[in-house]
């Protein structure tokens, strides 16, 4: 039986807070095991379980109960064990001998114990693939450096608190580097994209001296077929590149501006492997697009930041332009946003820059044809998932060659994005973590969008909000809108590229339409908050 205590994480999430990383395995299975429908996520963290679901499919207070049935119900799992993936490694990590200088161990014996050690992947979060990963034999509280690296290279092998770890991908990092690997911690087109799935067990084996030719490998034992090893296979660009000899294309890129991207809606649901949702950050805006010229609403698009994307097209195609206000030009000839638009092959479509608001969506009757990851087209800035950023010379294809109706639309309902944005909140749950007078300061103070801000999230400027009880939070599964509030207290929004997991209190969360407003939000806008 575990006891947990259920806290909100706004309109379409909870977190299930437990004592132990012990109690949390435990919850994960027992939930994992009965999933009810409607339930999108379940992503167990350091001391939590986060819960995301659809509230048009199943109401909360159901979601309330199946988890505290599990929670009262949840006894150690004597199904079969999961097989042991073993990962070869070289303990060759820069920080090898100072951290064992910390632990007051020769290297050689730090790294013996951390070879020795049978391991278990308690969650995955901060990056995809990136596993958590805990031991019973490991007796050690490893400190996190003093000043986080900019740059830590893919396979670095890392110790942090209780936890051992190996980056997926280059990121920035705090953890103290032991070894080295060449395992595909994530391949996002491979059938199963992440080595080292949640409840998965790990031993970390090290490298024999290789022989000419030979190369470290990981493979699966002890109850599960081989897993494909060999060559050192680095993470693919999905750059999704279509070859301007394809036939079909519809669009030629001249210019992709400041920064241009496909987006569809996203990849929900695989939060437990540390990816995020990512897609379009104005989904409002694609949606709207993509009927414009008779489309799905989730099919891919181009999100244009700030504007000054131009092309060509190459063949009669119908475009619609929505998001931010700007100058939409055919052949230098001014266009109405929010219907569709023919363009003649040969004419050439331009977006000035953005007056107001900071994203233009553009859909192309058919959608976008672009290399899928994880069942999405979308750009995920930080994880690196998806096609690459438009550049100059890219050609694009429309997914469906077939003809579709444009419905005949001469008005299409709009707004200018404001200037000041008015932001409904729902409840944290870490919001006893502030004073009240900070949760009060919250809701009266007008913040100002820094430019500190991006796919992954965007800071505000503004007072700081005080804390009541000090600390570090333990990492716990985050959503997009999340406003984490960290030591420089003041609020960070999670966005759609966010990570997945984090270690900063959770004041509040913004509502989910609320966020199609945020994307909009452009450095120095105001933004006011308010409870609903």
């Amino acid at each position: 039986m575990v006891t947990a205590a259920i806290r909100p994480m706004g309109e379409r999430a909870l977190l299930a807070e437990v004592d132990n990383l012990a109690a949390v395995l435990l919850l994960h299975a027992a939930l994992a095991a009965d999933v009810l429908a409607g339930v999108e996520d379940l992503v167990p963290a350091a001391r939590t379980v986060l819960i995301r679901f659809d509230p048009a499919r199943l109401p909360r207070a159901a979601v309330v109960a199946w988890v505290q049935d599990a929670a009262s119900s949840s006894v150690p799992d004597v199904t079969a064990a999961p097989p042991v993936v073993e990962v070869a490694v070289r303990y060759d990590g820069p920080d090898l001998v100072e951290t064992a200088e910390l632990l007051g161990i020769p290297p050689s014996a730090l790294a013996a114990r951390h070879a020795a050690a049978d391991w278990t992947v308690a969650f995955t979060g901060f990056a995809p693939g990136f596993a958590y990963l805990v031991s019973a034999d490991w007796p050690f509280e490893v400190p996190r450096l003093a000043t986080p690296r900019t740059r830590v290279p893919a396979g670095s092998v890392g110790l942090a608190g209780e936890f051992s770890g190996a980056y997926p991908r280059e990121t920035p990092g705090g953890w103290r580097l032991i070894a080295t690997t060449a395992a595909p911690l994530f391949s996002p087109d491979a059938a199963e994209p992440v080595l080292l799935p949640p409840r998965a067990r790990v031993r970390f084996v090290p490298e024999r001296p290789v022989v000419r030719g030979g190369v470290p490998e990981s493979r699966v034992v002890e109850g599960g077929d081989a897993a494909s090893g060999g060559a050192a296979t680095p993470l693919p660009s999905s750059a999704g590149r279509i070859s301007s000899a394809e036939r079909g294309a519809a669009l030629a890129v001249l210019a992709p501006g400041p920064l241009t991207t496909v987006q569809d809606l996203g990849r929900p649901g695989r939060a437990a492997l540390g990816v995020a949702r990512s897609g379009a950050l104005d989904r409002r805006a694609l949606r709207v697009a993509n009927r414009l010229v008779g489309n799905a609403e989730d099919a891919a698009g181009l999100e244009v930041l700030l504007g000054g994307l131009r092309v060509r097209a190459l063949r009669d195609t119908w475009v619609a332009v929505t998001g931010a206000l700007g100058d939409v030009l055919v052949d230098g000839r001014a266009m109405d946003a929010y219907r569709p638009l023919l363009l003649p092959a040969g004419a050439e479509l331009a977006l000035g820059a953005a007056r107001a608001g900071l994203r233009f969506s553009v859909a192309v009757r058919g959608g976008l044809r672009a290399t899928t990851a994880l069942g999405s087209a979308s750009r995920d800035v930080l994880a690196g998932l998806g096609p690459e950023p438009l550049r100059a010379g890219d050609e694009l294809v429309a997914a469906d060659g077939e003809r579709h109706p444009v419905p005949a639309v001469d008005v299409f309902p709009w707004t200018v994005p404001p200037s000041e944005i008015d932001v409904p909140l729902a409840r944290g749950p870490r919001e006893e973590w502030f004073t009240v007078a900070a949760r009060e300061l919250l809701v009266d103070a007008r913040w100002t969008v820094s430019s500190d801000a991006d796919r992954v999230g965007l800071r505000l400027d503004g007072p700081v909000l005080e804390r009541r009880v000090e600390g570090e939070l333990a990492s716990e599964g985050m959503v997009p809108g999340a406003l984490q509030v960290p030591p420089h207290g003041r609020p960070v929004v999670l966005l759609a590229d966010g990570p997945v997991t984090g270690g900063y209190p959770v004041i509040a969360v913004v509502r989910e339409g609320a966020l199609d407003a945020l994307a909009q939000a452009r450095p120095g806008d105001m933004v006011r908050f308010r409870r609903s």
